[in-house]
């Protein structure tokens, strides 16, 4: 089979390329448009290799619709236009605003809207759990020193210097 061919059934180009993340395991696939939409994928009609406020503005020359009118956010006062011009949203409360609107860009930059990527795990459980150790001891050598028991504080200081990493 051709690398350009669709890895399930090897009849028609591949357009879309899936990458999957299940179990810590990555792996590729590369499907045509059937296939793809089987799996509730969409192709997007071109590659997607710029910046997103490029992506943005592009969009914007496409769609005739006038930006004054899709509305901006009542507790931050972003405009659609603003989000356009930036890239970036104004505050939580923009993402059910222009839900609509960021369903479609979504759409057309991932192929869909549904996650079914990458889920973060640290490297290192212990060592969110050794920050949060080393935080707590931070505030207990401030109070200390503000309540002048340096002793304490002198103490809480060794304790950081023995659980900080060496830099």
């Amino acid at each position: 089979m051709a690398d350009n061919q669709c890895d399930r059934c090897g009849a028609h180009d591949a357009v879309v390329h899936l990458t999957q993340i299940v179990d810590d395991e990555m792996s590729t696939s590369h499907l045509c448009e059937e296939c793809a939409a089987e799996q509730g994928l969409e192709p997007t009609p071109e590659a997607v290799n710029f910046p997103l406020t490029d992506f943005l503005a592009q969009m914007g020359e496409e769609q005739e619709e006038s930006t004054a009118n899709l509305g901006t956010c009542d507790f931050c006062g972003l405009s659609f236009q603003d989000f356009r011009d930036s890239g970036r949203l104004g505050c939580p409360q923009c993402y059910s605003t222009f839900e609509p609107h960021l369903r479609n860009l979504l759409r057309r930059i991932h192929g869909g809207t549904k996650h079914v990527g990458k889920v973060y795990l640290p490297p290192d459980p212990s060592a969110t759990e050794m920050e949060k150790r080393l935080e707590t001891l931070r505030r207990r050598l401030e109070r200390a020193v503000a309540s002048e028991d340096f002793e304490r504080a002198a103490e809480l200081r060794d304790e950081i210097r023995d659980l900080e990493p060496a830099t």
